[in-house]
């Protein structure tokens, strides 16, 4: 395996470094980019923070849509690769943890480093993912959600905002839609689990689906809503770094 170069890569949005001993890969909720992880901090107590940015948004936005997890999965590895030099992790929040664990499979089926935790933010497991309330949404609902959303991070959005945000929404959605994992296989690293305790849509008890991905399972529940995470809290940053 090649170590880390500094190549751009549309893949981040941000050439990952060379200077820190870990790195942690962020991986987007549905409808959502690289720009999720816009407040979080570029270092955790030496772990890299290295988001991961999808087709079809934000500065990608003229690139095709990934169509599937599985696609987008499968075409994750290669970027990667260059970058599992050191110790690193995976965080990915809601819709984004299907295509994060994908990718640790395909990954483990190459023969390449596997991230030395997983850790996965107010979803169902992979056989419990069209729980997603969004799924069942009709297209005005979809746009509904944007906007509430938007405004709940101080922005008013604009129509043309508006529309772009419901278009990648709309792709992403019909990806989950098509997703189906009846078998889970298990990952070869431990997977933690965060529940958002005041999160309206995604109980603990809807996470325990995960037992089945992992020997080592564990479950943490932090302060806060669905999308608190993006503001980086401290409880949260402190639990990012116990696994170095």
């Amino acid at each position: 395996m090649t170590t880390g170069t500094t190549t751009t890569s549309p893949w981040f949005v941000r050439p990952p470094g060379t200077d820190h001993p870990a790195r942690m890969f962020c991986f987007p909720f549905s409808g959502a980019g690289a720009s999720a992880f816009s407040a979080w901090p570029g270092d955790l107590d030496g772990i890299e923070i290295c988001p991961v940015q999808f087709p079809g948004r934000e500065n990608r936005l003229g690139h095709p849509h990934y169509g599937t997890y599985e696609n987008l999965a499968d075409a994750l590895v290669e970027p990667l690769t260059p970058w599992l030099d050191r110790p690193y992790a995976f965080f990915a929040h809601c819709a984004g943890a299907v295509p994060a664990y994908e990718t640790v499979l395909r990954l483990a089926a190459r023969g390449l480093p596997t991230p030395e935790v997983l850790f996965v933010s107010g979803q169902p497991a992979p056989h419990d993912a069209a729980r997603d309330r969004m799924l069942s949404m009709s297209e005005p609902e979809l746009r509904a959600e944007v906007r509430s959303f938007v405004r709940s991070r101080g922005v008013e959005p604009r129509p043309d905002m508006l529309d772009l945000g419901v278009m990648v929404l709309l792709r992403d959605t019909a990806a989950a839609s098509a997703y189906q994992r009846t078998d889970p296989a298990t990952v070869d690293c431990p997977v933690v689990v965060l529940h958002w305790r005041e999160d309206p849509d995604v109980g603990l008890e809807d996470l325990y689906g995960w037992r089945r991905y992992a020997d080592s399972v564990e479950f943490r529940v932090l302060d806060g809503g669905h999308y608190d995470f993006m503001d980086a809290p401290g409880e949260l940053r402190e639990m990012l770094t116990g696994w170095r």
